[in-house]
């Protein structure tokens, strides 16, 4: 099971309040829709938790799927995923998209 944790802050253009409606309204509903996602889940960073400093990012999102290599063939490229990415990519500034596996 993989995890993906993508990363990143807001264009200058893009106030965080039509960003996160558009998490509810449209990013939420297309990517829980994707039979390989099992959680997806958008976290904003609000605060440094041993500093009184701001994050270096804005938001952190969480996928957990279970078949990534089935979800890189099949579903990254179908329409509906793609077409979220793009709204995505015209939101934010340098998304990192890290994958990761659980140490146990």
């Amino acid at each position: 099971m993989s995890k993906i944790f993508i990363t990143y802050k807001l264009k200058a253009s893009v106030s965080p309040e039509t960003f996160e409606a558009w998490v509810r309204s449209h990013d939420y509903p297309a990517m829980r829709g994707v039979a390989r996602v099992s959680r997806f889940v958008t976290n904003k960073a609000v605060r440094h938790l041993l500093a009184d400093t701001t994050p270096s990012i804005s938001y952190i999102e969480e996928f957990v799927i279970p078949d990534l290599d089935g979800f890189m063939q099949h579903d990254f490229g179908s329409e509906a995923v793609q077409k979220i990415l793009g709204e995505f990519m015209g939101m934010v500034d340098n998304p990192e998209f890290i994958v990761a596996e659980e140490i146990v």
